[in-house]
């Protein structure tokens, strides 16, 4: 039997159905690049900062790809559904495991209530008179019932979302290209490559505020290791992951660069503002009669295929936490369409929350559930990076064998992206308006240690270190 076939015949085992093909983790995982924050968020970091966001991005999306690729020989040395607790709970020990299993379901969590808030505004764009919750609730609950369908239809589902995003992303490329080119449209006469400094340099508020953008730039990102999630259901895991994983870098530089340099190229960078869309923004300014409309609906597709993926997410990881015996047993039942359907609902209670935050603060509800979620992600990010050096060790000492897809510079690249990590928190904790993230957590991890001590009291052998089965995959 192929290592292959024991890796699926284990999955089997656990009930989840084989479901995703290449074509739709290819298009998950391009998807998962391409969310509010960057749609949303940008808008604000553009205020900030100017055209050095740009800047910005290709830095961050340069560690992104690090991250990616240290995960990715982790899945390839053995690929579990809800890896990131898993590999944290084999190089770290079990209670490293059972905080980022926790800690990811809460990153998924806030980040739904962010999708959902980011939905709600793009929703005041045609019906300013409808209240943000009563927007949010909706799409909550319409969200809820789409997510208790199977793998197979789930992933056709994102497959269809993240279709609308890129050819959307491509379009507005290409649009704005033609205006810089060939100088029609009414933004004609001002677009031009020069807006990229005339107005105060390219860094124009200084490069200390270009830094401070680095955590909203970071949340843009986050989805990105939703591969890995995947991995249980992937149908050939040893060929779509990597590819999945490798071709990030011209993602990166097409739809974040790219759309955003061509945008402040069209469009001098003085003109955006917090809580508008950059692209909704562009395609006014060009002044093509239906394209904000059309750019906004697209952005609304983005906001919802996010909130999906989050409920698919979490579900998954409450049944591996299940699994570990880290979470209540009843999350490792599955549904007749082999979903973790209670642990979605359960999700989906808490991401209800964001419905009353959009009902009590609504100008305030996108940037303190970004904060939350970005802090949450970099406790993830840590995790797989400290996996793989470990692992790297192991590798090196004879101890585990060899992935298949390892990391270009061994763990370099690792300990890279670790120290930029943590000067990202640093500026999250110089900042006042985030800083509220980092007590967020704080409470978190103490109500995290506090079940941990109930955990091991009632149930020690949980909390002993286990040998994991040791599938080569690939």
């Amino acid at each position: 039997m192929t290592s292959a076939q024991v890796d699926t015949e284990k999955t089997s085992e656990e009930g989840y159905e084989r479901g995703l093909g290449s074509r739709q983790v290819q298009m998950i995982a391009i998807g998962g690049a391409i969310g509010v924050g960057l749609f949303l968020g940008a808008g604000a970091n553009i205020a900030k900062a100017g055209p050095s966001l740009i800047l910005m991005y290709a830095l961050a999306g340069a560690i992104v790809f690090f991250i990616m690729r240290a995960l990715g020989e982790l899945l390839l040395y053995r690929p579990v559904s809800g890896s990131f607790a898993e590999y944290s709970r084999e190089f770290l020990g079990p209670f490293f495991g059972y905080f980022t299993g926790w800690t990811y379901w809460l990153m998924w969590v806030v980040t739904g209530m962010a999708e959902l808030t980011a939905a709600a505004i793009y929703v005041n764009y045609w019906f300013p008179a409808v209240p943000q919750w009563v927007t949010a609730l909706v799409f909550l609950v319409v969200l809820f019932v789409a997510n208790l369908i199977s793998v197979k239809l789930f992933g056709e589902i994102e497959f269809w979302f993240s279709m609308v995003k890129v050819t959307a992303l491509i379009g507005m490329i290409v649009i704005g290209l033609g205006v810089l080119t060939f100088g029609f449209s009414s933004a004609g006469d001002t677009a031009a490559v020069s807006n990229l400094w005339a107005f105060d340099g390219f860094f124009p508020k200084g490069i200390g505020s270009s830094l401070m953008t680095l955590q909203g730039v970071m949340f843009a990102y986050l989805a990105v290791e939703l591969v890995g999630v995947t991995a249980g259901e992937s149908e050939d895991p040893e060929k779509t992951l990597p590819k999945a994983i490798n071709t990030l870098p011209w993602r990166i530089a097409l739809f974040y660069v790219g759309a955003l340099t061509v945008i402040l190229c069209v469009v001098k960078w003085t003109e955006f503002a917090e809580g508008v869309s950059p692209f909704v923004k562009a395609f006014a300014m060009i002044g093509i009669p239906a394209g904000a409309g059309i750019v906004n609906f697209v952005v609304l597709t983005a906001a919802l295929s996010s909130c999906n993926s989050g409920m698919y997410s979490t579900g998954r990881m409450l049944r591996t936490l299940a699994d570990s015996g880290e979470a209540p047993a009843v999350f490792k039942k599955l549904s007749a369409t082999k979903t973790p359907a209670f642990g979605i609902m359960v999700s989906v209670l808490f991401m209800g929350i964001g419905v009353v935050l959009n009902y009590i603060v609504p100008e305030k509800a996108f940037g303190y559930v970004t904060s939350v979620a970005t802090a949450a992600g970099i406790w993830t990010w840590l995790m797989i990076l400290v996996s793989h050096v470990l692992y790297r060790r192991a590798v090196v000492a004879g101890r585990l064998p060899a992935s298949s897809f390892p990391a270009p510079g061994g763990a370099v690249c690792s300990y890279i992206a670790i120290a930029f990590l943590l000067f990202v928190t640093g500026l999250i904790a110089y900042d006042a308006d985030s800083r509220v993230c980092l007590y967020v957590m704080a409470g978190w991890a103490a109500a995290l240690g506090v079940g941990w001590v109930i955990l091991k009291g009632r149930n020690p052998q949980v909390t002993e270190r286990r040998e994991p089965e040791l599938e080569k995959v690939g």
